[in-house]
């Protein structure tokens, strides 16, 4: 005893005297060498070696031996660590431990400029100018916290920004901040949030996204210019050789994001994901990234009320049980992954997040290997942390076994060969049944709990036991207790002795105050009740269960596998070409590789799946040339007046339920375009919605590219509020300024880059290039046809005013959007080639609107323009052939050419034509079987086939219903279950979705998914 009170003294001298060099020491300096010798352990030297019964020696903040038959060295502090194990201690590479804090304050009325003073980037969002290693102190209580989960270093850098500037690698002890900085500029950070930017760009995640690009180029282009001083373009450039982390930790589109993002820069990110990534598992993996994954698995849902039940989705259910299989799932893929405890509420948790999802099938080996060696081969110190080599740092945990169950302890945390403790290394596990004699009586004393926090109690009958006041410090120990069934007790027994290798014994003072000897001898373990045993086993077998199947995408409605192309052959349907052959009576098509392959009677194909369409109406697949579905984080991108910059293909929502609800509308194609917010918009997306698959896999990568305009209120902000007074335009003559002023910019940007590109190569080596600017770019191709406009529209004189502006500058209109007063200029549309797409019946909504009339796309049709009806909701897309109907009603449009203003007219509007649109031999297999006339109220999308697969059948579609009720009555007892285990439940709530119309403005995005 005395020896180890000696042995803890002395460490403590050692430890509080290992002051800096550099340091005036206030008293006497204590210059004796810090070696210890970590004995009878088994040492994981590293992930994949351990050695049983083996020495660790330390000196100083390294390790200088090790192994299972070297020598103590002489004078070494000794630590017997007989049935302990020691592991390299944890790397966090997500943290912001030691940083002060941003706070975001949103303004109130716009901000258009950055509030940063200096020489810095025109954006606030854009830090790279800060080393975190120049804003670092040492937070002891967060240092703390991570240490206790097993963590002996961190990774800390800023979470505010896009571009958040470098980390720093710190050791988690506490002293002088420069003994514990291991690294000082280790990483360069990027994220999708702006942080505490107030300014207004940007204020959606494709403007986001669209300002990091843009940076890229600027840095570029700084490094050869002599005309400015930008320190964040300087620190961005000189961030450039470090690894280079991206947060993407919102969910899995998220992380695709980030890897497309950096395959268009040429960079190879190291992207933090959100745990869900097993749900687009092959798309990850094609990303070839290294992973930082959370481990914050979702607690089970308190679903006991039927009402909150419904507030929990399908996808949020499905998400608890099959969160802790994703490490399992990214290892078996063979995608390279570290773990974070960033996202759990207390880092203390991560052990029994490990577990699970060691329980889900991980191994301990990759465990240990995704929080030790992987970390530091990330940030290129594997050679220094990670492992337990000679030379490396003396960094470890000891523990009582696998640091990946709950119930271990640890015990201590060494960093820099530094000692800190958490649980007695010499404690002594009391629990058990011990027989307690006291004064010539035997009675049953049962000892539970953990070794640092025993709980005594003396077991009177199987309904009587006595709660005992304790209090154990290393071989010492003091009890009370009240016997109040025992007639001659009127007071407390009170007992004072030590431990004994079978037990405890000393003396104790009765309530009369005579004293007496007492011992407890050990009679065995303590075992729970045969029937709460059987009840556990019970419950824990119902729980058992295995986890339910991936759902592509993995929301309700999604498949256990992605719809794939098949040989089709529908028999006998009418079939409405769009073509000069007209509607066809009873007519096979046959459908194979993707293609209408042939179109005619009596059609047969081997192997083929036969449809029988007798009584049905075969058309082209439905196609919706203005749409808002499919978007993340914001539609408009409404900080600036032309923001050609942004692009909704950077956005595109996969697993967006209204994909699935158009497609049971015979939606087939859609056009995604940006909001009204601004005269120049952003980029747009043409997708095929094949629900399931990817964003990518979605885009119609053949189609031309195209550009959201618009005019009116929305642009000038007349309906903003009284705040959004600031940006200009703010009148109608401003917006026609607007157009002429960026057209300028954009030819003279077109000619400084022509002449940049006629110079010779020796020439160039002595030039500096243009700036290269996005915003431009994209205009420059408006101006040389190789992107196309569709303008938000709605009153005659600003419809005539751009058309001036085109011809001002030599190009066209494509299509005008909404364009309800089209009836009034229809003739100089035909005239200029420029299409409508419009409204069914929509009118006097608001004041531009007040001239609409439900013959608007009759009498464009009537002149030649080429008419299409849109959506621009996501609820009047699931009906578009009715609106197609409309015109019948209100002008007299034929039927056929009724259909073609939601399938032919807007491919032609399109540019798809050539293969969407129509029923023709070559064509892509896009088609509907509908249950009765395609522009009747009671016709109904049977099947929705796209390119030969079919991605929504209605015969299937009430099985899939069921399913889903059963997969959530499977999941509803599973967490049921929980709750009677006494697993800790959260609340159900409800979640909402923003449906997406032009004028939808978001000013937080960054809170938004």
């Amino acid at each position: 005893m005395i020896k180890q009170i000696f042995i803890a003294c002395l460490c403590f001298v050692v430890f509080s005297s290992n002051a800096q060099e550099t340091f005036q020491v206030n008293g006497v300096k204590d210059d004796r060498t810090n070696l210890h010798a970590f004995t009878n352990a088994t040492l994981h030297v590293d992930y994949q070696t351990t050695m049983e019964n083996a020495i660790l020696v330390i000196k100083d903040n390294k390790v200088i031996a090790l192994g299972t038959d070297i020598a103590v060295p002489q004078g070494a502090i000794v630590h017997d660590l007989s049935g302990k194990h020691i592991y390299p201690s944890f790397i966090e590479l997500s943290s912001d431990i030691g940083l002060p804090k941003q706070k975001s304050e949103r303004a109130r009325a716009p901000q258009l400029d950055p509030k940063t003073s200096g020489a810095f980037n025109a954006n606030d969002a854009i830090k790279a100018y800060f080393n975190a290693v120049d804003e670092y102190s040492i937070s002891k209580s967060d240092a703390e916290k991570l240490r206790k989960a097993g963590f002996g270093a961190a990774l800390s850098h800023s979470k505010d920004g896009l571009v958040r500037g470098t980390g720093v690698f710190v050791a988690l002890r506490e002293d002088a901040e420069n003994k514990v900085i291991l690294k000082e500029r280790v990483s360069s950070h990027f994220s999708f949030d702006k942080g505490s930017s107030t300014q207004d760009n940007p204020s959606s995640l494709m403007g986001a996204i669209a300002l990091i690009k843009q940076t890229y180029f600027d840095a570029d282009w700084y490094t050869n210019q002599d005309e400015m001083v930008d320190l964040s373009l300087q620190a961005f450039n000189d961030n450039k050789g470090l690894p280079q982390f991206f947060d993407a930790g919102v969910d899995k589109l998220y992380l695709l994001r980030a890897d497309r993002l950096g395959d268009e820069m040429g960079i190879q990110y190291i992207i933090k994901g959100a745990g869900d990534e097993y749900q687009r598992l092959n798309e990850i993996k094609k990303t070839n990234a290294k992973l930082i994954v959370p481990v914050n698995f979702p607690d089970a849902y308190d679903v006991e009320d039927p009402l909150d039940a419904l507030n929990v989705n399908l996808e949020d259910m499905k998400h608890w049980e099959l969160a802790p299989y994703n490490l399992k799932r990214l290892a078996d893929a063979g995608i390279d992954f570290t773990v974070t405890s960033d996202g759990l509420k207390d880092a203390a948790k991560l052990a029994e997040m490990m577990e699970k999802a060691i329980e889900a099938g991980l191994s301990e080996e990759l465990a240990l290997k995704a929080l030790t060696y992987t970390p530091a081969k990330l940030i290129s110190m594997e050679k220094s942390i990670g492992s337990l080599k000679n030379g490396m740092i003396a960094n470890f945990i000891i523990t009582d076994g696998s640091p990946f169950r709950k119930k271990t302890k640890i015990y201590e945390n060494w960093v820099q060969g530094h000692q800190h403790s958490y649980v007695d290394l010499i404690k002594k596990d009391l629990s058990g049944n011990y027989q307690l004699t006291l004064a010539g009586k035997n009675y049953d004393l049962q000892v539970s709990g953990e070794p640092d926090k025993p709980e005594f109690k003396v077991v009177l009958n199987d309904s009587t036991k006595i709660d005992v006041k304790s209090n154990v410090a290393k071989e010492l120990i003091s009890m009370s207790f009240k016997l109040d069934t025992a007639k001659e007790a009127t007071g407390k027994i009170r007992l004072s002795g030590w431990l004994t290798e079978k037990g405890m014994s000393g003396n104790a003072e009765l309530p009369d105050g005579n004293w007496v000897k007492w011992t407890a001898s050990r009679t065995g373990d303590v075992e729970a009740k045969e029937g709460e045993k059987e009840k556990k086993e019970e419950n824990e077998e119902k729980n058992a269960d295995e986890a339910g199947s991936l759902l592509y995408p993995f929301v309700a409605h999604g498949k256990a596998t992605k719809p794939t192309s098949e040989t089709i052959l529908i028999k006998n349907a009418t079939v409405w070409t769009n073509e000069a052959d007209g509607v066809l009576e009873n007519t096979d098509v046959l459908l194979q590789n993707g293609k209408i392959s042939q179109i005619g009677k009596n059609l047969s194909a081997s192997g083929a799946k036969e449809i029988d369409g007798t009584g049905k109406h075969l058309t082209a697949g439905i196609i919706d040339e203005h749409s808002h579905i499919a978007i993340s984080r914001g539609v408009n991108e409404g900080s600036e007046a032309v923001t050609s910059e942004v692009n909704i293909e950077d956005v595109v929502d996969s697993e967006d339920v209204n994909i699935y609800r158009q497609l049971s509308g015979g939606v087939t194609t859609s056009h995604l375009l940006h909001g009204s917010a601004n005269p120049i918009g952003g980029r747009s997306a043409i997708i095929k919605l094949k629900w399931g698959y990817s964003p990518e896999e979605m885009k119609v990568s053949w189609a031309d590219k195209y550009i959201k305009f618009a005019l009116g209120e929305n642009v000038k902000q007349s309906n903003w509020g009284e705040q959004n007074t600031v940006r200009f335009p703010q009148t109608r003559m401003g917006v026609e300024q607007v157009f002429i002023d960026a057209f300028t910019r954009a030819r003279e940007y077109e000619k400084e880059w022509n002449t940049y590109n006629s110079l010779s190569k020796k020439e160039k080596a002595n030039a500096v290039a243009p700036r290269r600017n996005i915003e431009l770019e994209t205009l420059v191709e408006i101006l040389n046809e190789e992107r196309f406009i569709s303008c938000h529209s709605y009153v005659q004189s600003e419809i005539n005013m751009l058309m001036h502006v085109a011809e001002k500058f030599d190009f066209r209109i494509n299509t005008f959007t909404h364009i309800l007063e089209g009836y009034k200029l229809a003739d100089k549309m035909k005239e200029q080639g420029i299409g409508g797409s419009t409204f069914a019946d929509w009118w006097a909504y608001k004041f531009e609107v007040n001239d609409a009339i439900p013959y608007n796309a009759a009498l464009m049709h009537g002149e030649g323009v080429v008419t299409a009806i849109n959506s621009d909701d996501a609820e009047m897309g699931r009906r578009l052939n009715q609106e197609a109907g409309k015109t019948i009603k209100y002008g007299g449009v034929e039927e056929e050419e009724a259909l073609k203003m939601v399938t032919l007219n807007p491919a032609r509007l399109l540019h798809l034509d050539e293969r969407l649109g129509s029923i023709k031999k070559g064509k892509d297999a896009d088609v509907v079987l509908w249950s009765d006339h395609p522009l009747s109220i009671y016709a109904k999308a049977e099947k929705t086939i796209i390119e030969g697969a079919i991605f929504y059948d209605i015969e299937q579609e009430a099985q899939g219903m069921k399913d889903i009720q059963a997969e959530r009555a499977r999941l509803i007892a599973k967490m049921q279950g929980e709750k009677k285990n006494g697993k800790k439940t959260q609340e159900a709530k409800p979640k909402s979705q923003i449906i997406y119309h032009c004028e939808t403005e978001i000013e937080n995005y960054s809170s938004l998914k």
